[in-house]
């Protein structure tokens, strides 16, 4: 038994490597050539795996994309605790959206840039099963909040969620815009607590 767990932890070792692998070969065409240029083939001669492999892993290139977006490193579950009040909530869903715009920046400019073109159709809610990783989060306390009648919101949760996404999308435009050089965090701090004074 304690052989089949360990053997069980180098698969995992060994699945989680190929993975790194796989997203550090794409981060690499990204940066060199662009998104036009990020094809299965070229991501998996570029990581010395077989196609075999990228599928195992990752059912299409935005796939593989969306999963190192919605696996950002999590908020801490205490912050995401039911609100004391209207100033707590907004407070958090920023903070929800600061770890974001950190999470950006390691990932880069050029990736941001690439990953954020309507080609990449795993951005689209429309066609998604689940948000990306922090508007999910978001539309989830937001609701915990609503139903324990800390927040009154006349707005629906969708139209909500919908516009707080377009507002973080042009946050990332803006920042990768100006190649870096703008108060990517200053930006969405005040855009969204603005947006959010207005809302409750």
């Amino acid at each position: 038994m304690h052989e089949e767990t360990q053997e069980l932890s180098k698969q995992q070792l060994k699945s989680k490597e190929t993975k790194a692998k796989i997203f550090r070969a794409a981060k690499q065409i990204l940066r060199k050539q662009g998104y036009e240029r990020l094809s299965i083939k070229n991501i998996c001669e570029e990581a010395g795996v077989s196609n075999g492999s990228f599928y195992h892993h990752f059912k299409t290139k935005d796939d593989l994309l969306s999963y190192y977006i919605e696996e950002q490193p999590s908020i801490n579950p205490d912050l995401l605790d039911l609100p004391k009040n209207v100033e707590d909530a907004k407070n958090t869903i920023v903070e929800v959206y600061r770890n974001y715009v950190h999470y950006c920046q390691e990932l880069g400019v050029e990736f941001m840039a690439n990953y954020y073109t309507p080609k990449n159709q795993s951005l689209n809610p429309l066609i998604r099963t689940a948000r990306p990783y922090p508007i999910l989060t978001v539309q989830n306390y937001l609701q915990k909040a609503i139903d324990a009648e800390i927040l009154t919101i006349e707005q629906d949760l969708e139209s909500i969620t919908t516009d707080i996404r377009m507002i973080v999308i042009g946050n990332v435009f803006e920042w990768c815009l100006k190649n870096g050089e703008a108060d990517f965090e200053g930006n969405m701090k005040r855009s969204l607590t603005t947006y959010l004074n207005g809302l409750f």
